[in-house]
């Protein structure tokens, strides 16, 4: 009598080992990809941060600091464009050797980008109960490929502070009703003018004491810089503030705001200022009132996201190293995402559709605008609807996300797109 035979045993869970092999393959793919995204003929050799530092050193000789220029192959000529308050911060680097403060600018950023990452990610993989070491080092990776980052670490740039000191406030000073509420946020917009719009973020969203807290604060480094400084401040808040061709070429396609595209379509001339105010107070209207919707609706992620969207839309300059939103915008997206339910038709639906448009703007973020591509070195108009979409790629997607951005429930119910 022949024995019958067994089933194999069922298989409830993957294998945790293959699961671990898999992971591991994952990340050191990932991590293989970013010496070639980092190689020095894709980077800028910590240019701006050389600029700095040698305006520092023109400073010191007692040369007026906004005297400062040097020839650009690009821009025609690139001075000290930041607020006198930048320029007390970057003040005592200038003493020290040029490699020890380059190490110092890419170590900080390095540490930014690894705490920041890991504070947008952490709700997310609580609620979803996400492996939390894999999970961060994936998305860690991806930041680091970001054009934003790779621009930010290899031009030698302050951005990674600004959005220390933004998140840091947003995401929980001010929530929780601390009494500094704000003073990060200042200090951001006393350095770089551009963190300027989360003041009307919070003024938006009713949050009086922080906004007044920021605004007192951007004053007082301000009058500290003043206090310092008098002449140069003086000069800039009167005059080089409003002279845009300090910065650079608003046709540049590194320019990627409303006025950059504006620009494009308008070189060698410069656009009207009409079409650009209409646009700009269009955008921040609209950009401001979804911010606020959304962050009363629970989501304060979503809220600072879309003020940092408009920011970079509304600023006459903003270069491809200021364009970090992308980043927490894909988080939101994913999470958005994973809280729709699988089991309905609809769910499904939208479920497909955030994760199409978080890998959508996981893809431009990191192929960028200006890496890979040689759009040249004087001004040209934009010729055709491929380059249109090329040349302005971080805008036209900040105008999808400004309307598509959902809104995440603290309950992890859906809170839809509008």
């Amino acid at each position: 009598m022949s024995a019958e035979p067994v089933a194999p045993p069922a298989v409830t869970e993957d294998d945790p080992g293959g699961r671990t092999a898999r992971r591991l393959v994952t990340v050191v793919a990932l991590a293989a990809l970013l010496p070639a995204l980092y190689h020095p003929n894709l980077g800028h050799d910590f240019f701006d941060l050389k600029i700095y530092m040698r305006a520092m050193d023109w400073w010191a000789a007692g040369h007026p600091l906004y005297d400062y220029v040097q020839p650009d192959r690009v821009q025609g000529a690139l001075y000290f464009t930041y607020p006198p308050f930048a320029a007390l911060f970057l003040r005592p680097f200038a003493l020290l050797p040029l490699g020890a403060t380059v190490a110092i600018f890419t170590a900080l950023t390095v540490l930014g980008v690894v705490v920041t990452t890991r504070w947008l990610l952490k709700p997310v993989v609580e609620r979803h109960d996400l492996p939390p070491l894999f999970s961060v080092t994936v998305a860690v990776l991806l930041v680091f490929a970001a054009e934003s980052t790779r621009e930010t670490i290899t031009f030698g740039q302050i951005n990674m502070l600004l959005v220390v000191l933004i998140l840091t406030d947003l995401l929980f000073v001010v929530p929780g009703g601390r009494r500094w509420a704000g003073v990060g946020v200042g200090l951001a917009t006393a350095l770089k003018l551009f963190p300027g719009i989360f003041i009307l973020y919070l003024l938006a969203t009713r949050r009086w004491r922080a906004a007044v807290i920021a605004s007192a604060t951007a004053a007082l480094a301000t009058l500290l810089a003043a206090a310092v400084a008098p002449a140069d401040s003086w000069r800039f808040w009167t005059h080089e503030l409003w002279a845009t061709d300090r910065v650079g070429r608003t046709d540049y396609t590194g320019n990627q705001s409303l006025f950059g595209l504006l620009s494009r379509l308008t070189a060698p001339e410069r656009p009207s200022q009409l079409p650009w105010l209409l646009l700009v107070g269009l955008v921040v209207g609209y950009g401001l009132w979804r911010a606020t919707r959304v962050a009363r609706a629970g989501d304060a992620l979503a809220g600072l996201t879309l003020t940092g969207l408009v920011g970079g839309l509304f600023s006459p300059i903003t270069w491809t190293h200021h364009v970090y939103w992308f980043v927490p915008a894909v988080v939101v997206l994913v999470g958005a995402g994973l809280d729709e339910r699988r089991d309905t038709v609809e769910g499904a639906r939208r479920r497909r559709w955030l994760f199409t448009l978080a890998a959508g703007t996981g893809f431009v973020s990191i192929y960028g605008v200006v890496t890979f591509l040689d759009w040249g070195v004087t001004p040209t108009r934009t010729g055709n609807v491929v380059e249109f979409v090329a040349r302005n790629a971080y805008v036209l997607l900040s105008l999808l996300l400004l309307v598509a951005l959902p809104a995440r429930r603290p309950d992890g119910d859906r809170a839809g797109i509008s």
